[in-house]
């Protein structure tokens, strides 16, 4: 008898290969900067580089620190679990790490723009209903990722204009502002004092500290409270110290989803401004991965909608962390995302979040609120939007009124109101009034904003044209 032939090697071999050459290409490593002690004069951390690993997990704490009061906020107003919420904040952090090829350091915390859908499909609903708008919301975020990344963003640029991303920002703050006062009310001289703690720290300090002006505020609006005694701390005693967070399934209506659609444009415009703002302070050109960190957002929003946790997006607040450090280094992102996965397997933290009392959430509701508000005007100064041009004043007019007033229709048995009937009052009102002004050649108007060129002689003595102006 013939003896069956031995496979070849590279026939027995072939898949493990493949297999660990893929692992190898996806782990994350990291050069060491200089001597590893401290940042080259004159220079940054790339985001493929770092310090020493003691002096990298020190940066990877202060980004947890930066992001954990807002992160937060989010499921303590919307009675989500926190723990939950750090879960797949952490988990969604590895993942949009991963789905960047580890180049783009940020860091996926909650989101607010999800705040006004969620407690109005849980208000008529349930949170689950709620999850499932959470859900379908990264689903469309992670196919505007998809589109992104084979077309580039030209079309999103061309749909939605700084006048029209600036007045949806705008109008979520405006949208949310009762929410803080109905907080406020709960215990006005707690509320004061959590807002004064804010407002002072942020003023008065710099650096790390003043970065964390929320997560401080709260601490001392929490100390005032408790010798108030308006803090229960019944729960967090029977709370374990290590388990499992709370999960919850999502379950979907159709008139809800609606509510959640105009959140996709804000998280677009969220983190296409965050990778904009880490390329400038890199250097780095960071467009090729545009495409996959609104994919990767798209699918961390997405686990947590199925899951149980508030919706992410990229967060500023870390963005202030690294340009105070000048560490880019996506390593202390990982080290931050493994410390919040820490954090969120302890039930007895949860539990003291979720204690928290009203009145120092009204207060810290007040600031943040306030900010997204100004956040929106910031994108119009930013994009130098001209509202001498009636398109751009009559687009962001009507959509901050009507967002801020909540208006309500009804089209058969689905609702549209505040924010999501904003959202439509812009992009209509711009669009069409845009199409107007060119069929009557009264008034032309350039959807692409044009980049500002560096000042130069020629530029000083020769204006750009009005029309070009936004």
């Amino acid at each position: 008898m013939t003896k069956p032939s031995e496979p070849t090697t590279s026939t027995r071999d072939s898949l493990p290969a493949r297999t660990l050459q893929f692992l190898r290409r996806a782990a994350p490593s990291w050069t060491v900067h200089g001597d590893g002690r401290a940042v080259t004069p004159a220079s940054v951390v790339n985001p493929d580089e770092r310090l020493s690993w003691p002096r990298t997990i020190g940066i990877g704490a202060q980004h947890v620190l930066a992001m954990f009061g807002a992160t937060v906020l989010v499921p303590t107003i919307t009675q989500f679990s926190p723990t939950a919420t750090l879960f797949f904040s952490a988990i969604g952090t590895i993942g949009f790490l991963a789905l960047t090829g580890n180049r783009l350091p940020s860091y996926l915390g909650s989101s607010f723009a999800f705040l006004a859908p969620v407690m109005a499909a849980s208000a008529s609903h349930g949170p689950d209903v709620a999850l499932g708008g959470i859900l379908v919301t990264g689903l469309l975020l992670a196919t505007v990722g998809a589109v992104v990344h084979f077309a580039g963003t030209r079309w999103i640029e061309v749909l939605m204009p700084p006048v029209v991303t600036g007045a949806i920002v705008a109008l979520i703050g405006l949208n949310l502002a009762p929410v803080a006062w109905s907080m406020f009310q709960a215990s006005m001289p707690t509320a004061s004092v959590a807002l004064l703690a804010v407002i002072v720290i942020m003023v008065f300090f710099r650096g790390i500290v003043g970065r964390l002006s929320i997560l401080l505020g709260a601490v001392a609006g929490a100390v005032f409270a408790v010798f108030r005694g308006e803090w229960d701390l019944t729960e967090v005693d029977k709370a374990s110290w290590v388990g499992l967070p709370t999960f919850n399934t999502p379950s979907f209506n159709v008139s809800v989803m609606l509510l959640f659609v105009p959140v996709v444009l804000v998280l677009v415009a969220e983190n296409v401004g965050h990778v904009k703002s880490v390329a400038a302070m890199t250097g780095q050109d960071l467009d090729p991965v545009m495409g996959r960190a609104l994919f990767a957002d798209g699918v961390a929003t997405t686990l947590a909608g199925a899951g149980g946790g508030s919706g992410t997006t990229t967060y500023a607040e870390n963005i202030g962390v690294m340009a105070a450090t000048r560490v880019y280094s996506t390593a202390a992102y990982w080290v931050a995302a493994v410390f919040a996965l820490m954090l969120s397997m302890s039930p007895k933290v949860g539990a003291l979040i979720a204690a928290i009392p009203t009145g120092v959430l009204g207060g810290l509701a007040t600031v943040l609120f306030g900010m997204i508000a100004i956040l929106g005007a910031r994108i119009w100064v930013q994009a130098k939007v001209d509202f001498s041009n009636p398109v751009n004043l009559a687009t962001a007019g009507i959509a901050l009124v009507v967002g801020a007033a909540n208006y309500k229709l009804t089209a058969g048995e689905m609702l549209f109101e505040g924010i999501a009937l904003g959202t439509a009052a812009a992009l209509i009102v711009f669009h069409l009034m845009t199409q107007i002004a060119r069929w009557r050649g009264t008034q032309p108007v350039a959807l692409v904003p044009v980049e500002p060129a560096l000042p130069t002689v020629a530029a000083k003595k020769k204006p750009a044209p009005q029309s070009l102006k936004r």
